[in-house]
């Protein structure tokens, strides 16, 4: 798991408008985006997510047979990361085989087998709160499907417990460091920069002491989930009433008690990269040219003590949730939670409707690859030549602007197959 998530992590973040790879030995063109089936990284982060697959089936079918000892929590647990496997298929891939050279599954197909491994691991699993995350897991599953109802009633069942969190422990001493903690904390070489307006949520993973001894966790199911689900159902509905409810439920019964440390983050230069203008002080920010400046979003590090938030963070307050007043304004606002609630958690290229294609490496072995599975999946209204990642950094005037608001692009083309999975 901690291995497969080294890939998704830092892979899908580049390719979204979260960061930007300004001088790093990571993938130079998914910024772009460009995504190539015979891209490298591609075929690395296909290989991580089918060998988890492997790993997950062969403990049940082959370990579990030959050792009467493999309890049902054990069971439970390999069911539950079988169903990640293909959970992360179905998000971040056009399609993908479901055995070794096997029939090349659509997403569909793949949160499918989801469901029924989760069926699985929730029968054997007796841990009460184990069982509320493989509850959660199924409503995020039932979101990727378009299905309101279904999402909508695991989202609910979860929300019984609102700090629900299940996280990946690394380990620094035995080869499965937090890549990402690497490329935007520990390393001095390495710089992923944030989108200026996201620059106050990074870094999400850090260290204090020791590198190797110290690998923060990667959180990859928490209770917002469920909040932000439910949340965007009401809104998809016109319940705007409901969905404003839960926003402001979901900050004050969750966000508000998730927890922050203030660390030093004064070695971090942002720049001597690809680009050089990456605002360092608390530069004023524009989300987009026609936007009001906004201040708090760059934090000055050479200044202090910056706060890092562990689990989430977001800019969104209560007065921004009654402020939207008809459902694009409201989607808008969930949009920007998500991105921001989900940061550096390889979350929001999916949000953006973006996924690879199939490699070449599996083309080459699998007769069963087609045509249609070689090409990633960018819809039409993703910038281009890195205009996702853009800004104008007026330094005179302490005023940085976005080119595109991406979140409100998404509200723009709401209607678009590959997005809004409620609108649709």
């Amino acid at each position: 798991m901690a291995l497969t998530l080294n890939q998704v992590i830092p892979n899908t973040e580049l390719v979204s408008d979260n960061y930007f790879n300004n001088r790093t030995l990571s993938n130079k063109v998914f910024d772009i985006p460009q995504i190539d089936n015979f891209d490298l990284d591609v075929n690395t982060l296909q290989s991580a997510i089918q060998r988890l697959r492997e790993m997950a089936e062969y403990g049940l079918t082959t370990v579990a047979a030959a050792d009467q000892a493999t309890t049902n929590l054990q069971k439970a647990e390999m069911h539950f990361i079988y169903a990640y496997a293909h959970l992360l298929s179905g998000e971040l891939f056009v399609g993908l085989p479901g055995t070794a050279k096997g029939p090349v599954l659509s997403p569909a197909e793949h949160f499918a087998k989801a469901l029924t491994e989760l069926d699985q691991a929730i029968a054997l699993q007796s841990n009460a709160t184990e069982k509320l995350i493989y509850t959660l897991f199924k409503a995020r599953v039932y979101y990727n499907l378009g299905d309101a109802q279904q999402a909508r009633t695991f989202a609910t069942a979860a929300m019984a417990n609102p700090l629900l969190l299940k996280q990946q422990a690394f380990d620094g001493q035995n080869g499965a460091a937090n890549t990402f903690q690497t490329y935007i904390f520990s390393s001095t070489t390495n710089e992923f920069a944030p989108l200026p307006r996201l620059d106050f949520l990074d870094p999400k993973y850090y260290h204090t002491g020791t590198i190797a001894l110290d690998q923060k966790p990667i959180s990859y199911i928490k209770a917002e989930e469920a909040y932000l689900i439910l949340a965007e159902i009401q809104a998809s509905a016109n319940d705007l009433p409901g969905s404003k409810t839960t926003l402001k439920n979901l900050l004050t019964e969750v966000i508000a008690k998730r927890p922050i440390i203030s660390i030093s983050d004064a070695n971090e230069t942002r720049n001597g990269g690809n680009r050089n203008d990456y605002p360092l002080t608390a530069a004023r920010v524009k989300f987009d040219e026609t936007d009001a400046e906004r201040s708090g979003y760059v934090l000055n590090r050479k200044a202090g003590n910056v706060t890092v938030y562990q689990v989430s963070g977001t800019k969104v307050t209560p007065t921004d949730i009654d402020a939207a007043a008809t459902q694009d304004a409201l989607l808008y606002t969930i949009y920007r939670m998500r991105q921001e609630i989900f940061f550096a958690e390889g979350r929001r290229m999916t949000d953006l409707g973006i996924k690879f294609p199939v490699s070449q490496t599996e083309q080459l072995n699998n007769p069963n690859v087609k045509g249609a599975h070689l090409s990633a999946q960018i819809p039409t209204f993703i910038p281009l030549n890195r205009g996702m990642d853009d800004f104008i950094n007026n330094a005179a005037a302490g005023v940085v602007t976005m080119k595109y608001d991406m979140n409100k692009v998404l509200v723009s083309n709401k209607t678009a197959k590959e997005i809004f999975p409620f609108i649709n």
